[in-house]
């Protein structure tokens, strides 16, 4: 093992009074599926899976092992062994100073690393998926995974795309009654399906030319838009910028031409790609008057 490695295995000293609990489960049986409610159930303030540190439904730290192109990456990022990456999460979960932390793992020895790869203390308590789920949602949760390349991530669809622009993002939205709570209380928990890159479906592209063919009719179909002169989309790490160059007609409220169309490129390519879009910049060249 590297020195690097070594470093992150020792991890930084313990949150003072946190108390750690493991949910395990082979791989593709729906520990993520299930972890929110495992987290309310028992009072967790923070979920640690697959290279994420979650609180209250948004990722604060981490990078998801699901992005990692090679079966072996995604197995390093699961289990912080980047010496950055797991310092940026012991930090974040310290700062949180949470009471409780649910960690998920494949096994019992997998939650015993992360932990102290992370400076956490060691769980008091493993819970296996089967205590939780029914063997056919086990069932059904393995046959996604196998035969649609199918994980969830237990936060909100708009935090995972930060993360995960380009991929297949999905959001589910689901309305549970804890089991310890009274009959009327309900809650609504959401969560994201996504298509990571070492399916063993393959990988899928969504060409440059295409986002720019998208844009450019969700701008044409704003009133007050004459022609798109020039499109361009940039590519980034965490999602897309576009910049559109538009002749426009004379219309009342022209004013409010610019940022419908902002508006509609913005919706019209989350709702086709699942892009992350970080911004929408038009200029308007031309005042064309029919």
């Amino acid at each position: 093992m590297a020195a690097g490695e070594q470093e992150a295995t020792r991890g930084p000293s313990n949150p003072p009074g946190v108390e750690v609990l493991a949910f395990v489960g082979p791989s593709g049986t729906g520990k993520s599926h299930h972890a929110s409610l495992v987290a309310y159930e028992t009072r967790a303030d923070v979920i640690v899976d697959d290279g994420l540190v979650i609180c209250n439904g948004r990722i604060v730290a981490g990078k998801s092992a699901k992005r990692e192109a090679p079966r072996v990456g995604a197995l390093r990022t699961a289990f912080f062994v980047d010496p950055d990456h797991a310092r940026e999460a012991a930090e974040k979960i310290r700062e949180l100073a949470p009471s409780r932390v649910l960690v998920l793992a494949t096994s019992a020895g997998m939650a015993d690393r992360i932990c102290r790869t992370l400076g956490l203390p060691l769980p008091v308590e493993y819970i296996s998926i089967d205590q939780v789920a029914s063997p056919e949602e086990i069932r059904l949760a393995l046959k996604a995974r196998r035969q649609e390349g199918k994980h969830v991530i237990p936060a909100p669809t708009f935090e995972v795309k930060k993360g995960f622009s380009g991929y297949l993002v999905d959001p589910l939205r689901f309305l549970f009654r804890p089991r310890q709570a009274p009959e009327p209380a309900r809650l609504v928990v959401e969560k994201s399906v996504v298509r990571p890159t070492y399916s063993s479906l393959g990988r899928f592209f969504i060409s440059q030319a295409v986002v720019v063919a998208i844009c450019a009719r969700a701008c044409r179909e704003v009133e007050g838009v004459a022609r798109v002169l020039r499109a361009r989309v940039d590519l980034k790490p965490d999602g897309v910028v576009v910049n559109l160059d538009v002749a426009l007609r004379l219309v009342p409220r022209l004013a409010h031409v610019m940022p419908a169309v902002q508006e509609k490129v913005a919706g019209t390519l989350e709702h086709m790609t699942a892009l992350n879009v970080l911004g929408i910049n038009v200029v308007a060249r031309k005042l064309v008057v029919d």
